[in-house]
């Protein structure tokens, strides 16, 4: 393939292949040059235009398909409107003669047809170059017409529709000609044909103006004539061409003079008119009309009247929205006069009223609905609403009327009962797709829309009741705050109206909506409202036998409220249980003596009222049974039984009643086996097996004799169909944006569709997917259907045998009947059979023996090859299913089989589609049938229907079945792959594009063998590129379709290609295709479209979404698309789109492309997205006002861009989004979020602004977060405050995700300030409205999450600003303490429990906070002494706001802690597992109802833990000393003081003790804790692990507490054990600390309890010896400690796991291990130094609580890992620091040896051995770092060394050996190159030096004095260059000092003569002074301080040695006279600068 690509065809190549080689060769060549030509230089294309221009016309003449030539003419026309035009007229002629030519043979069609596309695309390019030459070309071609056949006339419409696009008015001389040409083919018989006549018509009224005036009439009718008989796509294009005609008449001014004589000005009305006359008589014009009455059937064909319909809409959206808004009321007042009296024909009957309301909604929903923002939404439902009350009135004036016999009579009621059941449909569907929004509307009084609906309430007409109610269930969807209003509205008419029937139905049916509506509302209502309704329900039961005019409708009425009722689900039904029980159980006659009495008394009448209450108590268990399965125990079951068998024997006398009574119990009796039915479907067989014969016998007769004789395949079919054969029959059964309507033309015209008067019990039902309302079916079919699922149940329960009787009755039925009746009965039959295999696949049963399988196939076989092709694809899947049941290969292989000896055979299109079918389908469960021969039979015969081209069906059937083989044979289809592609290809190429079904099932097959090859297509080997390339070149086949469908398989297989062959794919141009089909009017296109998209962007975002910039903007001409890309890129077109799309699948595929998008690019075009979000939010606001600011900042600090953030954009300039829908809206939100997440990980300069601003002014096209903080926050406060309220939500969201991620951020320009300061006041005015008392509470309690989370961030310190958030807290607070009474009955009472908790949660996060801040300004206050100026200004800020914190939330801290506590005993008792449930109080808790405690749990598990910190924190700041004065009685409303909680008076001891208290709140913290850490869920949040240890921590900190625990040691082990698991568990260093943090306090309360036994006991026995003292602490006498029981032993596991986890060199298992031994060493990163200290630090604690013989058990563990850790961690750092862990293991090290332990009589040995050891351990790490590769730091192990010889007894260092050693290395040390090194060592010499045993400082004066001594004299060389050796000078002169000091008389003298010459010499002259370096200087000031200290004390030798050196006087004297001179200068300084002096006083003496 890669020789077709040259600019000329390759003619030797070309010629060598065979006959399909080579039209595929020409398409690729084709294909290639249509790319090739447009980048191609002129003079090229001039060179080779002559040959070129050869090539392509001679293709002409050799008969290329339908793709083919459509490319040759593309190539032609590019070809000369580039190259030269001079040859163009010889290539029109020859284009004519071709078409001229007598030749008719079929073999010469696809030459003419070229010629005739080739001559469409000339034209269409060049246009008005071509001159007059027109004129003859249109003539022959029309006159070509006139003999053509269908695909001829096809092409020649496409072709001049092409013509007239290219010359524009020129060609008005033959617009006439081509008009009258188009109107023949308006309504040809081919549907393709009148699709084209009506694109050309389309393109002619463009210019031909006659159309739009003077035959405006004629191409009206012409329109309606071409929908009868019409498939979907000529609706589709019919309606196009009526609505934009129209569109055009009304809006086009008066044009040209010269039709200025007969041109008249068209209004609205007419234009309304002339559709109206279509709707309802189905033509236009008098003859037609009148010719009907005539007749008398005037009933319209639905053709039409969807015809219409569409093109209503069509004139709709073509004039578009804001005209609609201008013009709403006529267009409305006309849309319903469609369905009112005045035209009584159109609604003679129920089928087509139903019809007739379903176009009218359809108009309303997509014009209203589709085309009008919100706010146009909402004066629209005004308008909708002003319509309803004028309605009311005539109503009223007619129901007034005192007669009541004239009343009845009138039909004038009823007559307007269809236009009331439009308006209020759309009103409900308005207000449900407005959602909150709607708010004002409602608030509305002048409106008055609740009054509205609830007027009709009482409406004669049921259909206006229901709608009526469905209505007020939509409001109560939209506005959950109206649900509980508005039931307790409908149930107090209800009571008051109860003698009405009217009301009493309606109001019950309003009930039960409402009641439907809940499950919708998260909010719920109040659990009260259950038990109301169930009182109504139980008073209209027992009423309804009083007063026999209002019986049916009070027991319809009692019977729906208790089936709706089950909608609540068990939580509320449970409660009323035992009643509904009761009434089931009373409802049915208790044996069937009672029925037989029963049916010897009643009469029709009562008859009538029976079956209607057991029907209502069938339908009331159903919804028990569907909604409430968890309450179906054992008990339950039982007594649901008894009444079944009485039901079912009603059911078997049903027919017999029904003769009895005649005709008026038809209806009842079929609704009672309706019901019956669908309860037994869901109940479990098992509880009726006894009846299953009886109802089997009923259910045969209901499917063999039905009552009705409608056919009801598009109701059963569907569903046993699988979803991908349906795709053969037709856009009508598939997905389309008018599903809605079409639906009709399924029905035949003797259904029209559900409807809610059906079966009003589905009011309250969940809705279908696609449905806007339930659409039950009638009763008749509603059986039909309910007997097949029925049937499908019990068929599988019953025995073999008898199935065999069953199934040999209804084949026995289907042969007796005949016709269309045979039809019906076989289409119910197959339908049940098929439900009954459906059930016994899935519980894997078998069919039965060999008789019964053969009754089975004769009776699928029967359906196999029916004429219905719906029954005949459902036929095929029953064919496949039973091959599935049987699982039998032989029986399968037969089955195969009986269809090749058909398929052979017959000739009839109606067996070879359905066998062609069944041969795919048999694939389908059983995967790949096994047997190559098998699939070859199947694959040959399948090739050879694919290829007849007489049938067209069987070519789309076979062809789907094979794709089903192709993509369900799997590896065994690898030999076809070839044959069948090749096979595909050629189809694709020679198929007329006319027959879209076998293209559509042509991209199925490709699709197919896209997915077989699979990643295979990668490969580079020639057979695979081969494959590839034939799949890409069908892929371009199938995107020329002009079918839509067919693209949407186009772009599916390309998406699969992309998926496996990425770099086979051009994306660039796949991408364009996808813009330019992005808003199709098909919707499977559109889906496609964006699942492509989807894909696409996973892996390359940032390339799709350049190209499709890069496409708007080179804008080809036939390029327009509806969204705007090239100003908002692709992704704000996908953003449009979502906003207008309502599939719900396609819009959540948008949202995950877009999700896609901005992972990948938000951070790389961030200010794009934000605009983008931010355009989307500000496009609305100007839908309201925006709450006022009640600013009191000064107005300078208040930036511009900041002011304007509360006011609506006043500007009307151009919005990308015009009106976006809420939702949009929330979406656009929830990105903003994204995109900050995505910036958080993509690097600190988005939050940090001075980076930003530098890196900005590094490179401007950087672009940072941070810099946009000021639209974030005003996004957020346009959502926050906007009307909806899940967009209020979102906002919210936002905006505490804002505070939260920039709190820190500091503002450059104002020092000491953060940048978020200047927002405060938007922040306010965006909280504030959430806590107005009308706010639902889920949005308050997200605005109590941000106060905290603002007050807590600290970004406001003073005082006076945070009070206006901490002011909403309060009023909230004041809210919560109000109680239970104070609660509002709107919503579920778990609500208020989500609430309260929130404040309670949000409050405790400010407490915990402002403890925080206090503690670390007590830390900073000792820090404070030694501040600067400036330091300490910004220091008392913070002081001021923590305190100021503190203060806030101090006065209310009393009521806090209460409700705190409370709520904390609230939740202790439901984390009780659930066998604990009797225990818990009757009443519920303090903040939680008994009934809703399954709904408060989760607000419990989400704010629990912050909670359970501040009490933690307050009871320690109590100190648990407080317990409350008034403990008993307190001042709440409701007792929420822990102790009195959950007791009742009677059981309350009079008042606890403190202590007693104490204890309890004390278990209540650790108990919720212990419970939480046990076992924290994988998904617990990190913050409340977090909270808890902190809490833990906060209750440790003070002593009573810690008492409890060190006293009861069980506890204490208990909680270490789960600490240790936590740690093992988590990974976060956090928690790891938090945790350790937690175990020191334990560790400590226990050396308290210890140390407390030890003083108390020596002050028992004071007088006795000393060592009878019994002995504490753990291991007693004998040092055993036990694992489990030992509180040591818990916490030396735990620090040895965190220490092997941070050092695994620790662990002596892993030591002996290769890879440890290397010596490589880990450095620990920050975290896991400091978890290493913290362990040590707790080490180093255990032997207080150890008894000494414990203490001497656990040393040896306790020194290892100490002296381990020193030894790993002890490297040199390149800062000189001394590392962390290092410090804490020295630290540890200290405190260990001086333990008392040590000292202790009973371990002093023991200790002595193990220290001595320990101490060799330490220089033994000396001699082993020789061989290891890193440095190891010398001064820490020397420090450790020195920490032993200062801290333990003396007898374990002065060993003679162990003191030797330890001198050699300080002697090591101190001659160490490094100055650092040696300042240590001496150092920590001065130390030991000093150490007051003079055993042990002896020797180590006597081995290194004099060798520090001979160090410094020799410095008096070498001065010290730099200030290190400056330090070790000084240090060593400090040491000597000190020796001098502590040395005995006799020696003194000599050091200090010694010294003094030291001294000396440091000294410089001032010549000297002034030239030296600082170094020099600063040793000079030091040795002068010195000299002048030791002078004095010892002066006897200080005078000695004076005298005998001169020089040394001379020295010091100048030096001393140098001192003294710049002493005086410096003083006299500061006299003359006195202010400067004084300040600095001022501060000092200050603090």
């Amino acid at each position: 393939m890669e020789l077709a690509h040259s600019l000329l065809l390759n003619e030797e190549e070309y010629n060598q292949l065979g006959e399909y080689q080579k039209a595929e060769f020409i398409f690729e060549w084709l294909q290639f040059l249509e790319k090739l030509l447009p980048v191609t230089s002129r003079t090229d294309i001039k060179e080779n235009q002559k040959k070129l221009v050869e090539q392509l016309t001679s293709l002409l003449n050799n008969s290329p398909g339908p793709p083919t030539r459509r490319l040759v003419a593309k190539n032609l026309a590019v070809l000369y409107s580039t190259g030269d035009t001079f040859s163009v007229y010889q290539t029109i002629e020859k284009c004519n003669e071709l078409i001229r030519s007598k030749d008719d043979s079929p073999s010469y069609l696809p030459t003419k047809l070229a010629a005739v596309v080739c001559l469409g695309y000339l034209y269409k390019k060049m246009g008005r170059i071509l001159g007059n030459s027109f004129t003859d070309t249109v003539g022959n071609v029309l006159k070509a017409m006139k003999n053509a056949e269908s695909q001829g006339r096809y092409e020649i419409m496409l072709s001049l529709q092409n013509i007239l696009k290219g010359l524009g008015a020129a060609a008005i001389p033959c617009h006439r000609d081509i008009y009258k040409a188009a109107r023949s083919c308006l309504t040809d018989r081919s549907m393709a044909v009148r699709c084209a006549a009506a694109k050309c018509l389309l393109e002619l009224q463009n210019e031909a103006v006659f159309m739009w005036s003077t035959d405006l009439d004629s191409v009206v009718t012409l329109c309606f004539k071409s929908f009868e008989g019409s498939n979907y796509d000529v609706h589709l294009a019919v309606s196009k061409l009526l609505g934009t005609v129209l569109a055009r008449a009304l809006t086009s001014k008066q044009t040209t003079a010269s039709t200025k004589h007969n041109f008249r000005r068209i209004s609205l009305e007419e234009v309304m008119e002339l559709l109206g006359t279509g709707f309802l008589r189905g033509s236009y014009g008098f003859l037609r009309a009148s010719g009907d009455m005539l007749k008398g059937t005037s009933s319209v064909s639905r053709d039409i009247r969807v015809g219409v319909t569409q093109a209503y809409v069509v004139f709709a959206s073509t004039l578009g929205g804001q005209w609609l808004e201008r013009n709403f009321s006529a267009f409305l007042s006309h849309i319903l006069d469609l369905v009112s009296q005045s035209h009584p024909k159109a609604i003679q009957n129920q089928m087509d009223a139903i019809g007739c309301r379903c176009c009218v909604s359809f108009i309303l929903r997509a014009t209203v609905g589709g085309l009008l923002g919100e706010k146009a939404q909402i004066a629209a439902a005004k308008e909708i609403c002003q319509a309803i009350w004028k309605l009311k009135k005539v109503v009223d004036a007619l129901m007034s009327d005192s007669n009541l016999e004239v009343r009845i009579s009138t039909t004038d009621v009823t007559a307007s009962q269809h236009v009331l059941v439009c308006a209020l449909q759309e009103l409900g569907s308005l207000i449900h797709g407005l959602g909150t929004t709607a708010a004002p509307l409602l608030q509305d009084s002048s409106t008055g829309v609740l009054d509205a609906v609830i007027s009709f309430i009482l409406h004669p007409s049921i259909a206006v009741r229901l709608t009526a109610a469905w209505c007020l269930r939509c409001i109560a969807i939209a506005l959950p705050s109206y649900v509980s209003l508005l039931l307790n509205r409908c149930i107090e008419r209800l009571s008051a109206l109860k003698s009405s029937p009217e009301a009493v139905t309606g109001f019950s049916f309003a009930i039960a909506a409402l009641l439907g509506a809940v499950k919708h509302c998260p909010l719920g209502i109040p659990h009260g409202k259950g038990k109301v309704i169930m009182t109504v329900a139980e008073d209209l039961l027992c009423s309804a036998s009083q007063n026999s005019r209002l019986s049916v409708q009070r027991t319809q009425a009692g019977w729906l409220l208790i089936a709706a009722l089950m909608t609540l689900g068990p939580a509320v039904v449970q409660y009323h249980l035992p009643r509904i029980l009761l009434l089931w159980k009373c409802v049915f006659p208790s044996s069937p003596k009672d029925l037989e009495t029963e049916k010897t008394r009643g009469d029709s009448f009562t008859w009538q009222v029976t079956l209607e209450g057991r029907a209502g108590a069938l339908c009331a268990i159903k919804s028990f049974v569907s909604h409430c399965a968890g309450l179906l125990t054992d008990e339950v079951v039982q007594r649901l039984l008894p009444p079944l068998p009485s039901a079912v024997d009603l059911l078997t006398q049903l027919s017999s009643i029904s003769k009895s009574y005649g005709n008026s119990l038809k209806t009842s009796s079929t609704v009672y086996r309706h019901k019956l039915y669908e309860l037994l479907a869901v109940l479990p067989p098992k509880m009726y097996e006894g009846s299953f014969h009886a109802v089997l016998k009923e259910l045969v007769v209901d499917l063999t004799v039905p009552d009705s004789q409608i056919d009801a395949s598009t109701f059963l079919l569907p569903n046993l169909c699988h979803e991908d054969d349906l795709l053969l029959l037709g856009p009508l059964l598939q997905e389309t944006d008018h599903r809605f309507i079409e639906e009709q033309l399924l029905l035949g015209n003797s259904m029209a569709g559900g409807s809610l008067e059906y079966d009003p019990y589905s009011i309250y039902e969940k809705l279908a997917k696609r449905d806007s309302i339930p659409k039950p079916l009638p009763p008749l079919l509603s059986v039909i259907s309910a007997a097949t699922g029925l049937f499908g149940v019990i068929f599988c329960h019953i025995p073999e045998t008898h199935r065999l009787q069953v199934l040999e009755q209804l084949l026995n039925s289907v042969k007796q009947t005949k016709g269309s009746r045979q039809q019906i009965v076989q289409l119910n039959v197959v339908s049940a059979f098929s439900t009954s295999l459906k059930h016994l696949a899935n519980c894997k049963g078998s069919l039965g023996p060999e008789e019964v399988r053969r009754s089975a196939l004769t009776l699928v076989l029967g359906a196999l090859e029916s004429n219905n092709p719906l029954l005949r694809c459902a036929a095929a899947e029953c064919w496949a299913r039973l091959a599935q049941v049987v699982s039998d290969s032989a029986f399968t292989a037969g089955l195969a089989q009986v269809s090749f000896d058909k398929l052979k055979s017959a000739r009839d299109v109606v067996s070879r589609t359905g066998h062609s079918l069944a041969l795919g389908c048999l694939y389908r469960y059983l995967g790949g049938i096994g047997s190559t021969q098998h699939l070859n039979a199947c694959v040959g015969i399948l090739y050879t229907l694919s290829q007849d081209s007489t049938s067209p069906d069987v070519q789309a059937w076979a062809l789907h079945s094979l794709s089903l083989i192709v993509d369900l044979a799997g590896p065994l289809y690898h030999v076809h792959v070839e044959p069948t592609l090749s096979l595909v290809l050629m189809l694709l190429l020679t198929v007329p594009p006319t027959y879209t079904e076998v293209h559509q099932s042509l991209g199925r097959c490709l699709n197919a063998l896209i997915t077989t090859l699979g990643p295979e297509l990668q490969g580079s080997s020639t057979t695979v590129s081969a494959l590839r390339t034939s799949c890409l070149l069908g892929c371009a086949v199938m995107q020329d379709n002009p079918d839509c469908l067919v693209q949407a398989q186009a772009i599916s297989c390309l998406q699969q290609l992309h998926m496996f062959a990425p770099r086979h794919v051009n994306l660039s141009s796949l991408v364009s295709c996808l813009c330019v089909n992005l808003c199709s009017s098909y919707l499977l296109l559109r889906r496609a479209v964006v699942a492509c998209l989807r894909q696409l962007v996973q892996r390359e975002a940032a390339e799709v979404s350049e190209y499709a910039v890069a496409l708007v903007k080179e804008s080809r001409e036939d390029f327009t698309p509806d969204i705007n890309i090239r100003e908002i890129g692709l992704e704000g077109a996908l953003l449009g789109l979502l906003d207008k799309e309502l599939d719900q699948r396609l819009c959540q595929d948008i949202k995950d492309t877009l999700n896609h998008m901005l992972t990948s690019m938000a951070v790389e075009k961030l200010s794009f997205w934000l605009k983008l979000c931010k355009d989307v939010l500000a496009a609305s606001t100007d839908f309201n006002t925006v709450a006022a600011i009640d600013t009191t900042q000064e107005e300078e600090t208040a930036k511009v861009d900041d002011a304007s953030i509360l006011t609506s954009e006043s500007d009307e300039r151009f919005h990308p989004f015009s009106n976006p829908r809420w939702s949009t809206r929330v979406f656009a939100a929830e990105c903003v979020c994204k995109i900050i997440s995505q910036c958080e990980n993509a690097g600190s300069a988005h939050f940090d602004i001075t980076l930003a601003q530098e890196r900005k002014q590094r490179d401007s096209r950087d672009d940072f977060l941070v810099l946009h903080l000021a639209d974030l926050i005003r996004m957020a406060f346009m959502a926050a405050t906007d009307h909806s309220d899940q967009l209020r939500l979102s906002g919210l969201q936002t905006l505490q995700i804002v505070v939260r991620k920039f709190a820190a951020v500091p503002e450059p320009e104002f020092p000491g300030h953060l940048i978020l300061e200047q927002y405060q006041a938007n922040v306010g005015a965006a909280l504030r409205p959430a806590f107005a008392p009308e706010t639902p509470p889920d949005v308050t309690a997200k605005a109590c999450q941000v106060c905290s989370a603002w007050i807590a961030s600290g970004v406001v310190s003073d005082l006076s600003d945070l009070r206006r958030v901490h002011q909403l807290l309060v009023s909230s607070l004041v809210k919560v303490q109000a109680g239970k009474e104070a609660q509002s009955q709107q919503y579920n009472e778990s609500t208020s429990t989500m609430e309260i908790l929130a404040v309670l949660k949000a409050w405790a996060e400010v407490y915990v906070v402002a403890v925080e801040k206090q503690k670390n300004q007590s830390d900073a206050h000792n820090h404070s002494l030694k501040m600067t100026n400036s330091e300490e200004e910004s220091y008392r800020d913070t002081a001021s706001s923590a305190s100021g914190l503190a203060d806030l939330v101090q006065a209310d801290l009393g009521t806090l802690s209460k409700l705190w506590l409370a709520a904390l005993q609230d939740f202790a008792l439901l984390i009780l597992p659930s066998e604990y449930a009797s225990q818990l109080p009757a009443e519920g808790g303090a903040f939680y109802t008994a009934e809703t405690i399954e709904n408060a749990r989760p607000h419990y598990y989400n704010s629990w833990a912050l909670i359970l910190h501040a009490t933690a924190l307050w009871l320690t700041s109590t100190g648990f000393i407080v317990a409350d004065p008034d403990e008993g009685v307190t001042n709440l409303s409701r007792p929420v003081t822990p102790t009195t909680m959950c007791q009742d008076s009677s059981t309350r001891p009079s008042v606890k003790s403190p202590e007693d208290v104490n204890t309890d709140r004390f278990h209540l913290i650790l108990g919720i804790s212990v419970e939480f850490l046990c076992s924290p869920r994988s998904d617990a949040a990190m913050e409340n692990i977090i909270a808890c240890l902190r809490a833990l921590q906060a209750l440790f900190d003070v002593p009573w507490p810690r008492s409890k625990i060190g006293g009861d040691q069980e506890l204490a082990v208990e909680l270490l054990n789960v600490l240790h698991r936590l740690i093992l568990t988590r990974e976060s260093p956090d928690i790891q600390l938090a945790a350790l943090e937690v175990v020191r306090l334990i560790l400590f309360a226990a050396q308290e309890h210890v140390k407390e036994k030890r003083r108390s006991a020596e002050v028992d026995d004071g007088a006795a010896e000393k060592e009878t003292l019994p002995e504490f602490g753990e291991g007693k006498d004998t040092g055993g400690l036990v694992p489990g029981k030992s509180l040591v032993f818990a916490t030396l596991e735990l620090c040895v796991c965190i220490l092997v986890r941070q050092l695994p060199q620790l662990n002596p298992k892993l030591t002996c291990s290769p890879a440890v031994q290397s010596g490589k060493h880990l450095l620990l990163s920050e975290d896991g130094s400091r978890l290493v200290s913290a362990a040590l630090l707790i080490l180093s604690d255990v032997p207080a609580v150890c008894s000494p013989e414990g203490s001497v058990s656990v040393l040896p563990t306790i020194l290892y890992l100490i002296i381990g850790v020193l030894k790993e961690t002890a490297v040199k750092e390149q800062d000189g620091q001394l590392p962390l862990p290092v410090a804490a293991s020295l630290q540890a090290l200290k405190g260990l040896l001086s333990s008392p332990m040590a000292r202790a009589e009973k371990s002093r040995t023991a200790w002595t051995d193990l220290l001595r050891s320990a101490l060799v351990t330490v220089l033994d790490c000396w001699d082993q770092a020789d061989g290891l590769l890193r440095e190891l730091d010398e001064v820490s192990l020397l420090t450790a060394i020195t920490v032993f010889i200062m801290s333990t007894s003396p007898e374990v260092t002065t060993i003679e050996c162990l003191q030797k050693r330890c001198i050699e290395k300080f002697k090591v040390i101190l001659e160490s190159k490094d100055p650092l090194v040696q300042y240590k060592c001496y150092q920590l010499l001065h130390s030991i030096f000093q150490h007051p045993n003079k055993t042990v400082s002896y020797p180590y004066i006597h081995s290194l004095a004099s060798f520090i001594v001979g160090k410094l004299q020799e410095t008096e060389k070498s001065k010290p260059e730099n200030a290190a050796e400056l330090q070790v000078v000084q240090e060593g002169i400090k040491v000597v000092t000190a020796l001098t000091a502590a040395a005995e008389e006799e020696h003194r003298a000599h050091l200090v003569t010694c010294l003094l010459p030291i001294l000396i010499s440091f000294l410089l002259d001032e010549n000297a002074l002034g030239s030296a370096t600082n170094a020099a200087k600063n040793l000079h000031e030091f040795a002068l301080q010195n000299l002048m200290q030791i002078g004095p004390q010892y002066s006897s030798v200080f005078k000695k040695l004076m005298a005998s050196s001169p020089t040394m006087k001379a020295r010091l004297e100048s030096a001393v006279k140098g001192n003294q001179e710049s002493i005086k200068v410096k003083t006299a300084k500061l006299a003359k600068n006195p202010g400067k002096s004084s300040s600095i006083q001022l501060k000092t003496n200050f603090l």
